[in-house]
């Protein structure tokens, strides 16, 4: 074994003892993965206000609770509770129970349904408030204890409470101009939403944008009997691109305030948190160049910054995606997630722009916070282990930045903790388990299983698979790899491969969770005797900073040196057939599947690229300006990375899949490489589905991945 196979790290799943097992139809790999081979699990909302108590859905018609000290289901509310309350409002019935309802309080629970928004007081089983909703009402945002919910209303933005007539905060009749909608700056930078209720209820933030400036992209429907024309707006990257403000509605004077963020206009507002007073608005101001931030601190009542509590910079980019966290016992200080050193961490600051301390630090990074204990002593967050595969539960002091780590098991764990921070219910999974959950004290004093889950494919023939450690091109940074040998795997034989590609940021294929994060599709190829081959390149998330932004101003070009390393471990291996290895991978997995082929010719079979960038010129402002500049900043590195000037040296066969309603990567992309491919004479094969956007998603799901099967197939079956 050559020196860049580092170890291999565990054997995921092994054949049955002589059992005849069943194998997954096509359909079975598409569609069961959610469905039928789903582990068993808990559709958990969480802790019961201040309590102990965890409520979780059985089978979404009822509402259950367990305690630490009682593991036996009590059930709150059921399906035939509610639907009893929507007919007595003469309302349709729910059917199942409403699984995006929130906690009011420890009484009560929230949800929209016909029209209106449900507070149900659990206990006592009954309506105890509604809100009536406009039929058409999107973006719906509800402040529980104020019983107010704020929306939209095509364009523009309202508010109601009680039974009466939704308020108008905003009348733009501008088509371009749309005001709280979440889909600003393309939702990069961790936007998720578009409307922002201040704590006590008194105030709105949203976001309003205006893309009237940014050029129309053609889209046609081809469903009308002469084909319709929809277009978007799309900046692509170097164009003009939108420009986005932060209003501010004062409920009780219903006047508002637009936050004076300066200029240019055409900067990116982030992380947008309110202040516990409700006195201040925080907005994270990222240049458009996104390599200098500065937290800023705006008046409410002028919308005039106050002062900038600090600045980040990066010669790369710097890339706020988290908002402020806020303590609540001393709410002049906040929790600030950032890669500053090189790895995402956690920093406590005071308002007025003190650093206190930073509170995590090492090579790995801090994925999510969980929250405070009841004393806001600790805080409780998720970090990466074990080179990026492993997600770990831990605390740390605010006070001294020690760190225990509470989850200890080898997984993926995700965990919700109580209020008073002593009770942590964690589910997770690993390479050979399924899903475990435990209701456990943060000492581990008291616990139980509410679940045992088994393995819902024990009645299958499942595919072998192997965890790897490969090095990247670089000659010292480790990779994880994954390899998946046919059910009958027989050293003795040799076996065509297809490598699954993505390779870009923001994306681990490969993780210590049950089937490794491989899609079931993967193992019904290596069913089919296919040997199936994955790596996560320098480039892909979760690794730290400069694993993840070597690929800057150069996309493909350390990814590729990367998977190619992969294919050299795949050469070294005797059971191997070099002459039929195929590729596929979708958006930047397309893009990397076309760059693959054209910079190595010959060593790919078949290759199948869904919805590829081609060439970055085309591809959006956020995303594209981030990694690339602009075309005018790095031309060579634009031009370097096109595979549309490489089209002359496509020597395998390749089938490029695109949607035509693609409002992501626009089909312009797939249209011009295989217009350059027509001019160099090089034959290329290309599917569209005319409905569909940047992925094929529902029934038709089925079909595309038989084409990319059968087109697979083709090719690489002797």
């Amino acid at each position: 074994m050559r020196n860049y196979l580092v170890v291999v790290v565990v054997i995921l799943l092994s054949i049955s003892n002589g059992f005849a097992q069943k194998k997954m139809s096509l359909e079975d790999a598409v569609t069961g993965q959610w469905g039928k081979f789903r582990p068993k699990s808990l559709f958990v909302s969480g802790f019961k206000g201040n309590t102990d108590t965890l409520v979780f859905l059985h089978n979404f018609s009822a509402m259950q609770a367990i305690t630490p000290y009682h593991s036996t289901p009590i059930t709150l509310l059921d399906i035939s509770d509610l639907d009893m309350m929507m007919m007595a409002e003469k309302k349709e019935k729910l059917g199942s129970f409403p699984y995006q309802y929130e906690w009011a309080d420890a009484q009560h629970i929230y949800f929209d349904h016909d029209g209106y928004v449900y507070f149900v007081h659990v206990g006592g089983k009954k309506i105890s408030y509604k809100i009536r909703l406009d039929p058409s009402a999107e973006h719906i945002d509800i402040h529980p204890s104020s019983k107010h919910v704020a929306f939209t209303l095509g364009n523009n933005l309202y508010y109601s409470k009680d039974d009466q007539p939704p308020v108008a905060i905003t009348n733009d009749t501008n088509p371009g101009i749309i005001h709280g909608s979440d889909y600003v700056h393309r939702q990069e930078f961790g936007i998720h939403k578009g409307i922002f209720w201040s704590p006590k209820g008194n105030y709105i933030a949203w976001y309003r944008k205006d893309e009237s400036m940014v050029t129309e992209y053609p889209l046609v429907q081809t469903q009308p009997r002469i084909a319709e024309h929809s277009p978007i707006r799309y900046p692509m990257a170097g164009m003009t691109s939108e420009e986005v403000t932060l209003g501010v509605y004062n409920l009780a004077t219903g006047k508002t305030v637009y936050i004076n963020t300066g200029s240019p206009t055409d900067q990116y507002l982030t992380a947008i948190s309110w202040d516990p007073s409700e006195k201040f608005v925080y907005i994270g101001l990222l240049n458009r160049g996104q390599n200098h931030l500065q937290l800023n601190c705006y008046d409410v009542g002028s919308g005039e910054k106050t002062h900038t509590l600090f600045e980040e910079k990066n010669d790369r980019y710097v890339e706020p995606e988290n908002p402020m966290y806020f303590l609540t016992k001393t709410p002049n200080q906040f929790v600030w997630q950032s890669e500053r050193d090189g790895f995402n961490h956690l920093y406590l600051y005071q308002t007025d722009g003190k650093l206190i301390r930073q509170l995590t630090k090492g090579a790995w990074e801090v994925t999510e916070i969980k929250g405070v204990d009841e004393k806001e002593e600790h805080l409780f967050f998720i970090r990466t282990d074990n080179q990026g595969l492993d997600r770990q539960l831990c605390r740390v002091s605010l006070s001294n930045g020690k760190i225990t780590t509470i989850t200890t098991e080898p997984g993926t764990h995700d965990c919700r903790i109580n209020s008073s921070g002593r009770f942590v219910f964690d589910q997770y999974s690993s390479a050979n388990l399924p899903s475990a959950y435990t209701f456990h004290d943060r000492d581990k004093k008291i616990s139980y299983s509410p679940v045992i889950s088994t393995n819902p494919l024990t009645d299958y023939q499942l595919p072998k698979a192997e965890l790897l450690t490969l090095t990247a091109a670089d000659g010292k940074t480790p990779l994880n790899a994954r390899i998946i040998k046919p059910a009958s795997f027989n050293p003795m034989q040799t076996y065509p491969v297809i490598v699954y590609v993505y390779g870009g940021p923001h994306a681990q294929l490969i993780t210590n969770s049950w089937l490794t994060g491989a899609r079931l599709w993967e193992f019904y190829m290596a069913q089919q005797g296919y040997i199936v081959f994955t790596v996560d390149n320098r480039g892909s998330a979760h690794r730290g900073f400069e694993f993840e932004s070597v690929i800057h101003r150069q996309l493909g070009k350390h990814e590729m040196e990367d998977q190619m390393q992969g294919i050299n471990y795949l050469r070294s291996l005797s059971y191997v057939d070099t002459t039929r290895i195929g590729l596929h991978g979708w958006s930047f997995g397309g893009f990397m599947t076309l760059s693959l082929v054209l910079h190595h010719p010959g060593i790919f079979k078949a290759a199948v690229a869904g919805g590829p960038v081609t060439d970055w010129k085309y591809y959006e402002v956020m995303y594209g300006e981030r990694y690339m500049d602009t075309p005018n900043e790095n031309p060579d590195g634009y031009k370097q990375t096109s595979v549309v000037e490489k089209a002359g040296e496509l020597a395998d066969h390749v089938l490029v899949i695109h949607g035509a309603q693609d409002d992501v990567v626009v089909m312009q992309h797939s249209l011009e490489f295989i217009n350059a491919c027509i001019k160099k004479r090089r034959q290329v094969d290309f599917f569209v589905y005319p409905d569909h956007k940047h992925n094929v998603t529902g029934k038709d799901r089925i079909h595309l991945m038989q084409k990319i099967t059968d087109y697979l197939r083709l090719y690489l079956e002797k």
